[in-house]
């Protein structure tokens, strides 16, 4: 019992800030912007609901769909506009940058592979990511950019004014590159369903973190602290 007492005497637990609330707030409209636009993203393409007859020309239910889907589009880009700032610039977040050391790390990746196979334990860290996360990060936000390019140049073909009237010049030059507006809508729904691919799989890994670890890294998505265990002197 003693021995006991003694081992947990060097435990130290140290509650540290790991995401600002500018970080979480992002995250969530992201969230929420992201399902909404999966939704009506999948009306638009195969219209699933059939608007009730009647005798007035009312039944606009796809253009209602269609306009949820643009609003929450330039949402999303908003979004991920102000994450990219954050990231690159914004001081309270330099842990998501310190990351990037850990994923040039050869060790850290053997290590964490090793820990998702629950053959080891998770390595120490530098950053507010694993170099498994950060690369997912990084194919993510491509795609995340990528979905909202191919959105803007479907965006220019159904709005001439105002900013689409702005945009449709740049975007009908790059929707050549791309190879037609076919081509770019099919591109539009591949990256759709790799977005959905990583939200299963983001929300897997979330699941198996709160089970495997204890240092609430699940929770620090919501409220903003990690705790962490550090060995006293």
């Amino acid at each position: 019992m003693e021995q006991v007492n003694e081992s947990l005497k060097t435990i130290k637990i140290v509650e540290e800030v790991e995401f600002s609330a500018a970080y979480r707030w992002q995250h969530w409209i992201r969230a929420l912007s992201i399902v909404i636009l999966t939704v009506s993203g999948f009306y638009l393409a195969y219209p699933f609901l059939s608007p009730e007859i009647n005798a007035e020309p009312t039944g606009f239910l796809y253009a209602l769909f269609r306009s949820w889907h643009e609003i929450f589009g330039f949402v999303l880009l908003g979004v991920l506009i102000y994450k990219s700032f954050l990231f690159l610039f914004a001081r309270k977040h330099s842990n998501e940058r310190k990351a990037f050391i850990d994923f040039l790390n050869p060790m850290k990746w053997i290590k964490q592979v090793g820990y998702y196979l629950l053959i080891t334990k998770h390595p120490p860290l530098k950053g507010a990511y694993n170099p498994v996360q950060f690369a997912a990060y990084i194919g993510f936000y491509l795609m995340m950019f990528a979905l909202v390019i191919t959105g803007l140049i479907l965006y220019v073909h159904s709005y001439h004014d105002g900013l689409g009237g702005l945009l449709y010049e740049p975007m009908r030059s790059l929707e050549v590159m791309l190879g037609g507006l076919a081509v770019v809508r099919s591109l539009h729904h591949i990256v759709m369903w790799g977005v959905i691919i990583f939200v299963v799989v983001h929300v897997y890994m979330v699941i198996y973190n709160a089970i495997f670890s204890h240092e609430g890294a699940v929770d620090a998505i919501f409220s903003g602290h990690k705790w962490k265990r550090k060995d006293q002197d």
